[in-house]
């Protein structure tokens, strides 16, 4: 009588596992930096297309609609067609969207084509997710977790800084060219790298979940995303658009128990330590690339900042994740995430505390101070969570955990851009001097019309609501303590094995 041989996997990250890492990093690289990039262009487009920034936003809109229809069908295009396959399509219309939108020479067709560029974006994360827990094996998700998890941090941070400078100095038309080389580099480097597919041909397709989630989830986020413009949740176009959203995705629920392989498999929240970490991301998600927002605009409204300056000065917090990162990605392979994460959690909750105080003249060291120390517990928070999710769920399942996750994530998101923007926004309002101030900012000859004395007072008042709206990210920031609370303080055994057929992990195959 023989024993099955144990699955081949080495400790240590080795060579073959990291080409694959770094395909999936290009793909992530571009896709982040694609929408930080376009978010610094949207008053150029204004100026060039002749329209109102209510219409250009919908070049992110378009964008953020596109990625929500298309991930709840990752999972399943995965374990039906493969994820080497899928991978490189996603990339090809991704690189595709960007030379249709440096051609557009309408603000309608740069609607269009970004919405194909989402369809092709919103594939990247969670097949780069798939393939690399599939490639890293039990033991070593969280360091390959914190490999992927520098663009995440790098586009924020490098987005604005890039997107000024190609503005500057050549056109807004380069914003979507530069994905060209980069897209084309990753999809001759997928084809050599990634692992030969071997997709499970046998699970049908959920078209009515395809039919209720994808509107659903639009629908939501088109309705959240309308709630900054509009001003108020109960303004028709948001209120109507997030009621139906919220109905169709009820809706989902209901039916996502019925088909034996629903669209989104819902069924993974029976897995307490999944469901725990999904509670713990979308809060932490919802809080920190919420205020996210806000620290920019600070730099840009309150002190009259250049894009590109702003981005270099929130260049630390980046700094900040890169050095932590890595060292809570090791950490994370050999300690449960319940012993990690409360660490970084009580670093940001710092930061945000520095910022709750921030004026019109509070000094740059001391927010550049403050920036670092998120960073770094930024860099201890959210790839353990991540990682967490994952080791929780078997080979088989990953596919559909990283299509769940990204859902929330994408979600989390959303609702904390809207919820910041929504603050800040009815903060500033109180103040008349501080709208006034704010313009000055942007057109020098507002200025003319205020005395410097209404201005000052202005942008003390605006500096106010700054302050104020980071006491909501503090806030939320403090709640997620409660579900990490929940995550695992003793070691678990990672399930990713549980239904393997105990044959070595195909990384060399091509």
């Amino acid at each position: 009588m023989t024993t099955p041989a144990t699955p081949a996997y080495p400790d240590k990250i080795d060579a073959a596992v990291l080409k694959i890492a770094g395909v999936v990093v290009l793909g992530a690289v571009m896709s982040i930096l694609d929408i930080t990039v376009v978010s610094v262009a949207l008053p150029t487009f204004q100026s060039v297309f002749d329209t109102s920034y209510a219409t250009v936003a919908w070049t992110m809109t378009g964008y953020t609609l596109a990625l929500a229809t298309v991930i709840p069908m990752t999972g399943w295009a995965a374990d039906r067609f493969g994820t080497k396959r899928l991978y490189i399509l996603a990339l090809v219309l991704f690189v595709a969207g960007s030379v249709l939108c440096a051609f557009a020479n309408t603000i309608g067709m740069l609607i269009a084509f970004r919405v194909l560029q989402g369809l092709g974006g919103g594939m990247l994360m969670p097949l780069g997710m798939t393939i690399m827990t599939r490639a890293a094996g039990p033991d070593r998700i969280g360091r390959l977790m914190a490999v992927l998890g520098i663009p995440m941090l790098l586009g924020p941070i490098s987005g604005p800084i890039l997107g000024g400078w190609l503005i500057d100095t050549f056109s807004w038309h380069w914003i979507f060219l530069i994905n060209v080389p980069i897209g084309i580099a990753a999809i001759i480097y997928a084809q050599m790298v990634l692992p030969r597919d071997s997709p499970s041909p046998s699970e049908s397709f959920d078209f009515v979940g395809m039919a209720l989630l994808s509107p659903g989830l639009a629908a939501f986020l088109f309705g959240v995303s309308s709630i900054p413009e509009a001003g108020t949740f109960f303004a028709p176009r948001p209120l109507v658009a997030t009621v139906i959203g919220i109905l169709l995705i009820i809706a989902f629920v209901f039916h996502a128990f019925r088909p034996e392989h629903p669209l989104l498999d819902l069924r993974l929240f029976k897995n307490f330590r999944l469901t725990i970490s999904i509670i713990a991301m979308f809060m932490f998600i919802t809080a920190f690339m919420g205020a996210g927002l806000l620290f920019p605009s600070y730099f840009l409204q309150v002190r009259g900042e250049s894009t590109l300056m702003a981005g270099l000065l929130i260049a630390p917090q980046g700094i900040g994740a890169m050095i932590t990162m890595p060292i809570a990605g090791a950490l994370t392979d050999k300690l449960p995430v319940g012993r990690i994460v409360p660490f970084g959690l009580v670093l940001i909750a710092i930061g945000f505390g520095v910022f709750t105080q921030v004026e019109a003249d509070t000094s740059y060291m001391v927010l550049m101070s403050a920036l670092f120390v998120m960073g770094l517990g930024m860099g201890a928070t959210m790839m353990p969570i991540m990682t967490a999710s994952l080791k929780s769920l078997t080979s088989h399942e990953v596919a559909r955990g990283s299509t769940l996750l990204n859902i929330v994530q994408q979600i989390g998101s959303s609702v904390g851009a809207a919820l910041m923007s929504v603050v800040l926004t009815n903060e500033i309002q109180k103040s008349d001097a501080a709208g006034a101030a704010i313009a000055s900012n942007f057109d020098p000859t507002v200025a003319d019309n205020f005395s410097p004395a209404y201005l000052a007072q202005g942008f003390i008042d605006a500096a106010a609501a700054f302050a104020t709206t980071f006491w909501v990210a503090l806030v939320l920031i403090l709640l997620t303590f409660i579900p990490v609370y929940f995550l695992p303080r003793k070691h678990e055994e990672s399930h990713l094995l549980d239904d393997d057929t105990g044959a070595a992990p195909p990384v060399m195959m091509h």
